[in-house]
């Protein structure tokens, strides 16, 4: 919490709802005034955008799932309607399509200049904790988006992603039972996927939450390494911040939208307006670049021993 003196706002109504339930307050305290080190550099922008990316395919997300129908027969053809009948509902998809791949590029950054400047030791291992959990249902949410469209890539991923969970000992074949909803990806599989990639974005805001709650507690470092040691070190959140991070989030706008507007496959897959087909696989399955590292490791391991390879690698790491 910030020392500053509590506001006085001028507006009757702000300042009698704020007497009775200190909203006003708490944002001025924790994002007006709040002390930030004066020699934080534009990497520290990331973070603020990862949260304006996150609310808008949380937006998108609500409006796309009205016209959406999870079902294997109808499901590619709804994405069509949407993208060819729908009131802007091609701009809503190419929103939602690339935002996907601008979140990992603004997380994955925002990762770096942690682990660059050190954001995860002490006292801040409790931050780092909650990014990584964000990170994994990032991941969760993103991967059972990407099988939505049902087309030949969302359908062999998920066939391919699922089956991993099959190396598990004893009760492999049971968990990716349980994941298909039968014996194959099909119609449970894709209401269940439709369901969790509806709902985990929201847990994804609750971690959020806990994320900038921890991080106020303990304070932003900074590029030096040196802890702030006073009020002489710092400078409040706004206007200095606001304005850096509103730069950054116009730099960041005119690139997400070179991409919606002229570039809107360029990360994505051709062989995803293909409609999904069991009988016919594709001479590539590849995941979004976003997993390619994590597809990498995947491949390294001897296919069905990939479980027993990553805890003994744990294991041996830890000794």
């Amino acid at each position: 919490m910030s020392n500053h003196p509590a506001p006085n706002f001028k507006n009757p109504v702000i300042r009698w709802v704020d007497s009775r339930l200190p909203v006003f307050s708490y944002v001025h305290a924790e994002y007006g005034v709040f002390p930030m080190p004066k020699n934080l550099n534009y990497f520290w922008n990331f973070g603020a955008l990862a949260m304006v990316v996150l609310m808008v395919m949380i937006l998108t997300g609500i409006m796309l799932a009205m016209q959406y129908t999870p079902n294997v027969d109808l499901a590619f053809n709804s994405v069509e309607r949407i993208m060819r009948d729908v009131n802007s509902g091609w701009l809503l998809r190419y929103i939602h399509m690339n935002g996907a791949s601008m979140f990992f590029i603004v997380v994955y950054i925002h990762i770096f200049r942690g682990m660059y400047y050190g954001s995860y030791k002490n006292p801040r291992e409790l931050l780092w904790i909650l990014g990584v959990v964000i990170l994994v249902l990032m991941m969760a949410t993103a991967f059972m988006g990407y099988v939505l469209p049902w087309g030949q890539m969302s359908f062999w991923g998920a066939t391919v992603i699922t089956n991993l969970f099959s190396a598990f000992p004893l009760i492999g074949e049971s968990i990716v039972q349980w994941l298909w909803g039968g014996f194959s990806v099909d119609n449970p599989t894709l209401n269940r996927f439709f369901a969790l990639h509806y709902l985990l974005p929201f847990i994804i805001i609750a971690v959020v939450a806990l994320h900038v709650v921890a991080l106020h507690i303990v304070k932003s470092n900074n590029p030096d390494g040196v802890e702030v040691r006073g009020p002489q070190d710092t400078v409040p959140f706004h206007p200095y911040f606001t304005a850096k991070d509103s730069l950054g989030l116009a730099v960041f706008l005119l690139v997400f939208a070179f991409f919606v507007f002229f570039a809107p496959n360029y990360m994505g897959h051709p062989d995803n307006y293909i409609e999904a087909n069991p009988l016919v696989t594709p001479p590539h399955i590849v995941p979004e670049w976003y997993f390619l590292p994590y597809y990498a490791i995947l491949r390294s391991f001897v296919d069905g021993w990939w479980i027993y390879e990553i805890f003994f690698g744990w294991w041996a790491a830890a000794k």
